[in-house]
C-alpha cells in the first residue's frame, strides 16, 4: 500500500521547477533545490539577483510555458513579495505558503503553479515539508479547507471554470478605461472604505487579513508621517502615487513609485513623504505597533531641509 500511495503521489509532480531568490531567501532557495534534485525533478535555478527582477523572470518563464508540468519556485525574506512580482504574468498563480496544510490548499482550491516562501521565518526542515506537500497534491484533491474530504461537486465545478475565468481578471478593466480594477489586490479593496489613521494625518488605512497581516493603506498627497519604528518588519508595494522613505537607521533614501518594493526591517527608524495621493498594499507579522521617534512639525522641517538640500 505504502509503495502505491508513493507512486501515486509521485505521478502529480512537475518534471520541471523553475527556480529563483532574493538575498533574503537565496539560502533557502539552495536547500529546496537541493531537494527537488533528489527527486529527480528537472531544476533551472536562475540564482539571486534583485528582489523584483528574480521573481519577475521566474513567472514570466513559467507564464510562458504551456505545459502543466513546468511550474516555478520563489523565495524572499517573507514570500510575500516575490508572489506579488511573479503574478504580474497572465496564467501565473503564484502563493506563499508558510505551512503544509496551506501548500495543500493553495494546489487543491487555486491549482498555484508558483510555490513562494519565506528565508527569514521557515526552517529548511519546514520548508522540505511545505515543498512535498506542494508537489504531491493535486487539484481540487482533499484538502484542509475541505475538510479532508472530495469536494461536492457544485464546488468541483467552481474550481474547473475557475482556471479559465481568473486569468481573465484585469483584462476587463484594460478594455474598461473607466474601470479601477487593474489587480487583485486592487480587487480586494474596492467599495471598501478605509478607516483614518488617527495617529497620522491624511492616512487611512483598511486590514484585508490578519496574522500575517496584510492591508491597503493610503495617504493624501502632501502627506508626512514623522520618524518612527515598528517592533516588526514589513514589506510594502506601491499601487498609485509617489512617495519618498528615508531609512534614518541606514541613512538610506527609497523613493518609490508606482510597482515598487520596500522591505523596512524591525526597528528601523524611518520617515515618509508622500508627494501624490498614493496607496500601497503592506503586510507584516504580529500585532500593529507605532513608536514615533519625532513629532509631525520636526518631521515636516526635516523633509523640506532634504528636498531643499537635493534640489540645490
Amino acid at each position: 500500500m505504502a509503495e502505491a500511495t508513493s507512486n501515486t503521489k509521485t505521478s502529480t509532480r512537475p518534471h520541471k521547477i523553475i527556480a529563483g531568490a532574493d538575498s533574503f531567501g537565496c539560502a533557502l532557495k539552495d536547500t529546496l533545490v537541493s531537494h527537488l534534485r533528489s527527486l529527480n525533478i528537472d531544476v533551472e535555478d536562475l540564482g539571486t539577483s534583485s528582489y523584483y527582477s528574480i521573481a519577475a523572470e521566474v513567472g514570466r518563464r513559467v507564464s510562458s510555458e504551456k505545459s502543466s508540468d513546468t511550474r516555478g519556485l520563489v523565495a524572499c525574506g517573507t514570500g510575500v513579495g516575490v508572489s506579488i512580482f511573479a503574478n504580474k504574468f497572465p496564467g501565473v498563480f503564484a502563493a506563499t505558503c508558510l505551512t503544509p496544510d496551506e501548500a495543500l490548499n493553495a494546489r487543491s482550491i487555486n491549482n498555484s503553479n508558483v510555490l513562494a516562501v519565506s528565508g527569514m521565518s521557515t526552517s529548511p526542515d519546514s520548508a522540505i515539508e511545505i515543498l512535498n506537500s506542494w508537489l504531491d497534491t493535486p487539484f481540487k484533491a482533499p484538502c484542509p479547507a475541505s475538510g479532508s474530504k472530495p469536494w461536492p461537486e457544485d464546488i468541483q465545478s467552481f474550481l474547473d471554470n475557475s482556471l479559465s475565468e481568473m486569468p481573465k481578471i484585469g483584462s476587463e478593466s484594460q478594455s474598461d478605461p473607466d474601470s479601477t480594477a487593474t489587480c487583485a489586490i486592487c480587487c480586494l479593496v474596492k467599495n471598501r472604505e478605509l478607516n483614518p489613521i488617527d495617529l497620522i494625518p491624511g492616512g487611512s488605512m483598511k486590514i484585508l487579513r490578519e496574522s500575517p497581516t496584510s492591508a491597503i493603506v493610503r495617504f493624501k498627497a502632501g502627506s508626512v508621517e514623522p520618524a518612527h519604528h515598528h517592533t516588526f518588519g514589513h514589506d510594502l508595494v506601491v499601487l498609485e502615487g509617489k512617495k519618498s522613505v528615508w531609512n534614518l537607521t541606514k541613512k538610506e533614501k527609497y523613493d518609490l513609485v508606482v510597482g515598487d518594493y520596500l522591505f523596512t526591517p524591525a526597528g528601523d527608524v524611518h520617515r515618509v513623504k508622500y508627494y501624490e495621493d498614493t496607496e500601497f498594499f503592506i503586510k507584516w507579522d504580529g500585532k500593529w505597533d507605532m513608536f514615533f521617534d519625532e513629532d509631525l512639525a520636526a518631521a515636516k522641517t526635516a523633509v523640506e531641509k532634504e528636498l531643499d538640500s537635493g534640489s540645490s
